[in-house]
């Protein structure tokens, strides 16, 4: 049934002018798209349109995969099937709005009641199309996705710490910080969460992704943190890193506790 609905895009919609001019609907090019869809037909159709279009696609087709690549490369949209292997769209829409990527999402669903695009916008999605949908409107949806994704600050700033989470790197005083994978993550976390009291439970489930270990890397956390703090604070003036003694931990310039 996708297929057929996902074979309206082709339909009078070449995304280049006779002349090779680009036309009115075309984003420019670099707009990375991440598609998760599981029906290899509509894959297809939409990674061939939106190549076509300017777009620089990448494509999953279960939730866990789509997770996986979202929260590891950066995209500038992504575009969330509903109904998926392992995870549903909307799982996966929730859980990379608990890991704090912002990256815009449109859902791409069967089939919109109210109710349905309610919930979806309630779990953080940008915007929401039922197929069909012909493919200068999906471009033009994705563009202008796009620009407000680019209006977010590049860089988070604290203090005179600069954490770059596209560049994947941290300076702190104008002095990189050298960071191992987990030490970024865990950094980026707290960054994003700053001012919140962020518990090990948390931590756990949203870093470590492993919710169901929660006493076990107890001490885990607390060693990577440790090692944080030391790369990060060293021998600054102002702490950022601060412990809650038995709840968890708080990032931030002033903090009283």
């Amino acid at each position: 049934m996708r297929f057929r609905l996902w074979s309206a895009l082709l339909h009078g919609t070449s995304s280049r002018a006779a002349d090779g001019r680009r036309t009115a609907f075309e984003p420019p090019p670099g707009i990375r798209v991440l598609v998760v869809e599981d029906e290899s037909a509509a894959v297809e159709f939409v990674v061939r349109s939106l190549t076509d279009a300017g777009c620089d696609v990448a494509r999953e087709h279960s939730g866990e995969g789509g997770f996986f690549r979202a929260t590891t490369e950066r995209f500038d949209v992504i575009l969330l099937a509903l109904t998926l292997p392992g995870r549903s769209g909307l799982e996966v829409l929730a859980a990379l709005r608990d890991q704090a990527v912002t990256t815009p999402v449109l859902i791409m669903a069967g089939h919109g009641s109210v109710e349905d695009r309610v919930v979806a916008f309630d779990a953080g999605a940008d915007d929401y199309v039922v197929q069909p949908v012909a493919l200068p409107e999906l471009v033009a949806r994705v563009r202008a996705l796009a620009r407000r994704g680019a209006s977010d600050p590049v860089c988070l700033c604290t203090g005179d710490m600069v954490l770059d989470p596209m560049a994947r790197t941290a300076r702190r005083g104008g002095r990189a910080l050298q960071l191992t994978s987990r030490e970024f993550q865990l950094l980026e976390y707290l960054v994003r969460h700053r001012g919140e009291v962020v518990s090990r439970e948390r931590l756990t489930r949203d870093v470590w992704r492993s919710p169901e270990l929660v006493a076990p890397l107890d001490n885990v956390i607390d060693v990577h943190m440790a090692r944080l703090r030391k790369k990060v604070d060293g021998n600054a003036a102002v702490r950022l890193i601060h412990t809650i003694r038995g709840v968890g931990f708080v990032f931030g310039e002033e903090h009283r506790g």
